[in-house]
């Protein structure tokens, strides 16, 4: 135990970059940097050094998740903390904690891992998630945007990017809880198909089309993206989907749009992007987004570039998404009483750790989100400038 507490106080002198307190497992406390601590780390017992050397995205995520680590104050805090010290251990060794996928995501694969997360029912993420169900990063045009707000930004915002005309065809790959493709319907009078492999949402996005009254305008289907065969849209978008696609299918993605898209047609991609190289942090490959990968930015180009479109547009959103993961951890937080009820503490400790680190790694910067916009062949009917899109 004696040499357990010097590997930890080696590691964790230089760790944070904020001045905090820990205590260990035998009471034993110790700070460290100047002035008022802002956060304490309580370790109940040791988490063996080895796992940590080896892995310590999956060691320290277990170790908070199983109670032998815990915080006192916010666990963004903590997470940001440790982000902005570029000479942590943990910061050094982050590149090394992400894994190359090589395991091509087949459909049913891709099936599986939708279903593991998205299928923990509708229930739960209405209980976080806005009024529109849309779990992804929202757009805010202002500091003192709601999160509801947000997202009805976001939607008009990609809408508008697509330059939607009334009777036009659009496809919705991953279309989650259906909001896009009913707000295209309602304002532009397009035809809209959306496609998911989660029931649950292809259930709710059913009920939500039906109440509408839009059966004619919208459809949903419950399809891979890969078995869409003879048809062919006008304009396609893809919203926080191209992460679960998998670095081995991220040609074969735009080869599928290339094959959907109507010549001057136009698509847009929404995803999650890594600054110099992709990977996935190993943690959230295991309990939270199996067989998923964050693409770098550089490759989605590259991809694109292959296919012969024409790259429009690209534009950052990531502090939009760090605002978005705080929205959504506080609304997780004030659910609690509800959440309690039907999901144990290793469960809630999970969530809280995954929509606070993600919150904190958009806003120290390690990933970004980008929307990307480009076009089968030359299309010169689109607006010159981006003012048509703050109108």
């Amino acid at each position: 135990m004696i040499t357990d507490k010097l590997f930890y106080k080696t590691l964790l002198k230089s760790m944070f970059s904020d001045p905090y307190e820990i205590r260990f497992w035998d009471g034993d406390e110790e700070k460290y940097g100047e002035g008022e601590s802002k956060f304490k780390i309580i370790l109940n017992e040791p988490i063996p050094k080895g796992d940590i050397i080896n892995n310590p995205s999956i060691a320290l995520g277990e170790g908070y998740m199983t109670k032998k680590l815990e915080v006192e104050g916010s666990v963004q805090s903590v997470i940001e903390s440790l982000y902005n010290n570029k000479e942590s251990f943990l910061k050094k060794s982050a590149k090394y904690q992400h894994l190359i996928k090589k395991i091509k995501n087949s459909i049913k694969r891709s099936k599986d891992n939708i279903e593991f997360h998205y299928d923990i029912g509708n229930d739960f993420y209405k209980l976080w998630l806005d009024g529109t169900m849309s779990y992804s990063c929202g757009y805010f045009k202002n500091d003192t945007d709601s999160l509801y707000q947000a997202q009805i930004n976001k939607i008009n915002h990609i809408l508008k990017k697509l330059n939607l005309k009334e009777g036009q065809t659009l496809l919705d790959i991953g279309c989650g809880w259906g909001e896009l493709i009913i707000t295209a319907a309602k304002q532009y009078k397009v035809k809209a198909v959306g496609i998911t492999l989660s029931e649950e949402q292809f259930e709710k996005a059913n009920e939500r089309i039906k109440s509408e009254g839009l059966e004619d305008l919208v459809e949903v289907k419950l399809e891979d993206y890969r078995q869409l065969k003879n048809l062919s849209f006008d304009r396609i978008v893809s919203i926080g989907m191209l992460e679960h696609v998998g670095l081995d299918n991220l040609s074969e993605y735009f080869h599928v749009v290339n094959s959907l898209l109507n010549d001057k047609g136009l698509s847009l991609v929404h995803c999650i992007t890594g600054i110099n190289e992709g990977g996935t942090n190993t943690w959230i490959d295991k309990y939270i987004f199996p067989g998923g990968h964050v693409p770098a930015i550089k490759t989605i180009i590259s991809d694109i570039a292959e296919q012969n479109f024409e790259l429009i547009d690209i534009e950052s959103l990531r502090r939009h998404y760090g605002k978005t993961l705080e929205h959504w951890a506080e609304n997780f937080e004030n659910a609690l009483p509800i959440i309690e009820k039907s999901k144990d503490e290793i469960f809630i400790r999970m969530w809280r750790l995954y929509l606070n680190s993600c919150a904190a790694s958009f806003n120290c910067g390690n990933i970004n989100l980008h929307q990307i916009l480009f076009a089968k062949g030359v299309n010169n009917d689109l607006p010159l400038t981006r003012e048509y899109l703050y109108k």
